[in-house]
């Protein structure tokens, strides 16, 4: 009798839980499914939870609602981190963010702006290097194998000012002092 092979899932997110060994419950297929949507942000937790809140307020009140509270999504975007379908990131903060990690991506570099603290992908700018990138994060990733590490992913972070924040600094600003003085005279 030849052995039987297990459903496929219709939906994309389900398998991907699925083949990460993850239960498919409506949280996890939530989470996962709207930073899958949002490929290129990087979210906190309160930001994640927040936006996630505010996407389906429907669902919330009525039928299929799916609780996801604080510590319900802390440990869903952590097991999601452990199986790689999740990368986070640490600023230079201190502050975790977390983002979808496509399968395909070993290094995907990204600028944090020590000023504003925004996170930007760098993959546009840097698309013409894609491939140095690329094969200068796998034989990282392999070296390491070799030496019996395991678990391993690669985040390429350039850390400093973003224009915006430079342009900022060097444009005088009026300080409530200077605009009150330039009133009265």
């Amino acid at each position: 009798m030849p052995a039987l092979s297990p459903p496929l899932a219709s939906d994309p997110i389900d398998a991907l839980l699925s083949a990460h060994g993850l239960r498919r419950t409506g949280a996890a297929r939530r989470v996962l499914g709207w930073l899958l949507a949002h490929p290129d942000t990087s979210y906190t937790h309160a930001q994640l939870q927040t936006a996630l809140q505010a996407d389906d307020p429907a669902r919330a009140q009525g039928e299929g609602a799916v609780a996801l509270d604080r510590v319900t999504l802390y440990r869903l975007i952590d097991r999601l981190t452990q199986v790689g379908l999740l990368l986070c990131r640490v600023d230079a903060k201190r502050v975790r963010r977390y983002q979808a990690m496509p399968a395909s991506v070993h290094a995907l570099p990204h600028f944090e702006c020590q000023s504003c603290h925004r996170d930007s992908p760098l993959t546009g700018t840097l698309q013409g290097n894609a491939l140095d990138l690329e094969v200068a994060a796998q034989s990282a990733l392999q070296a390491l194998k070799a030496l019996g590490y395991q678990g391993l992913s690669l985040d390429l972070a350039v850390r400093g000012v973003c224009a915006d924040c430079a342009t900022a600094a060097q444009t005088p600003s009026l300080t409530p002092t200077a605009a009150g003085s330039g009133a009265s005279s």
